[in-house]
């Protein structure tokens, strides 16, 4: 099945989960941009130590690095046929940007699933996760804050995608074999 999905939703949501899960079902790769900066990092290639040097001063790394880092494991032979995309694009810009990279390929955008979630819930769901992970640092007002970020940054790209007719809403509350079968009904009209 061909594929070319941006995944969105609150922090907690499920979007990591459910993309691995969905990229299965759709035998495309399923792109976090955590994972490439990792890798980029990992590999000493000259984006990830660029974005180094911006990571270890405590900033963001810029939109034209993730942008490139983006670009370039789009180019890899696995995902011509479709991809997931987790993490990006954050913002408006970005959103534009991965327009113009569809574009180069000559390939179109199939749907942007968002994943929609109660906020309560996301912080309960994200503190027992730090609880079972041991992420110390996943405190209550860093949740919080996350969520305030998404709210402010990546919230406004559901209503770009909206307005284009390619938001697909799903309740992102359930188990997780719920949430997995109303993706797969609610995306089957957008998948070839």
């Amino acid at each position: 099945m061909s594929a070319r999905l941006v995944l969105l939703g609150p922090p907690g949501s499920g979007k990591g989960t459910q993309g691995a899960l969905l990229a299965d079902f759709l035998g495309v790769p399923e792109i976090s941009t955590g994972a490439i900066f990792r890798k980029n990092l990992s590999e000493g290639t000259p984006l990830g130590l660029e974005a180094q040097t911006y990571m270890s001063q405590g900033h963001l790394v810029p939109d034209s690095v993730t942008n490139a880092m983006v670009a370039d494991r789009l180019s890899q032979p696995d995902a011509a046929d479709g991809f997931i995309l987790d993490g990006y694009p954050r913002n408006v810009e970005q959103a534009g940007v991965l327009d113009q990279m569809l574009a180069e390929h000559g390939w179109t955008l199939s749907a942007a699933l968002e994943l929609d979630l109660d906020e309560e819930l996301a912080v309960k769901r994200m503190l027992h996760r730090a609880e079972i992970e041991g992420r110390a640092d996943d405190t209550e007002p860093v949740i919080r804050e996350r969520l305030t970020v998404y709210h402010q940054q990546t919230e406004p790209i559901s209503s770009l995608y909206k307005a284009r007719g390619d938001l697909v809403v799903v309740d992102g509350d359930g188990t997780l074999e719920q949430v997995t079968e109303r993706i797969k009904a609610a995306l089957a009209p957008y998948l070839s």
